[in-house]
């Protein structure tokens, strides 16, 4: 029956997610991530855990984001800018860059490693906040077809601030409200917890 359930949702969320995207071109998007590099690194493991790694991550998902930076979708006053003259093809091939790049390890706090974990693999049944592996795989490596993310080795502090941003209905460009629905159920050790947990995921 939960494979049953999962396999529903899957379906659904692929079908909401699907979008008609250029083909991307690793090396023709490793010339247009030079501007990128501030921020995210060079290869897209950014040296500050104020900005995501972006190494690794999917081609479909860094093209989601960017596109929904540009029509408004997620709203960020840094990246805003960045992305106003991007063309679909730019934003496929700086995709398909970071992307072909290998997301540099983190590290997961040992207090909140087990918290952390139970949260990830086990879902908190009495709240109704499903595990997280569910979605995002038993090593964090997400789903691409689906556009779920990888958030393998993503730094904690980061996970921290999209999951309060869910919770409080500030970031609003999840299909069908998943991540709103979840992240407002969860306590603010739990967020902690989780978040200091898929950091110390390998990728």
């Amino acid at each position: 029956m939960k494979r049953l359930l999962m396999a529903a949702v899957l379906g659904m969320a692929m079908s909401t997610t699907s979008m008609v995207m250029a083909a991307g071109n690793a090396a023709a998007g490793k010339g247009k991530a030079a501007v990128c590099a501030a921020c995210h690194g060079t290869d897209g493991n950014s040296l500050s855990d104020a900005f995501p790694k972006l190494a690794g991550q999917h081609e479909g998902y860094i093209v989601k984001q960017l596109m929904d930076f540009k029509n408004g979708d997620r709203q960020n006053a840094l990246m805003a800018p960045m992305v106003a003259n991007l063309s679909e093809q730019d934003m496929a091939d700086l995709g398909a860059y970071f992307a072909s790049q290998k997301t540099a390890p983190g590290a997961v706090s040992e207090e909140l490693l087990a918290a952390g974990e139970q949260l990830y693999r086990g879902g908190n049944k009495e709240t109704g906040v499903p595990a997280c592996m569910a979605c995002h795989g038993p090593n964090g490596s997400g789903v691409p077809a689906a556009n779920w993310p990888k958030l393998s080795a993503q730094y904690s502090s980061y996970v921290e601030t999209q999951l309060h941003a869910f919770a409080k209905g500030e970031r609003a460009n999840d299909n069908n409200s998943m991540m709103r629905d979840i992240a407002s159920k969860m306590s603010e050790a739990e967020i902690k917890a989780v978040s200091a947990y898929v950091f110390g995921l390998k990728p």
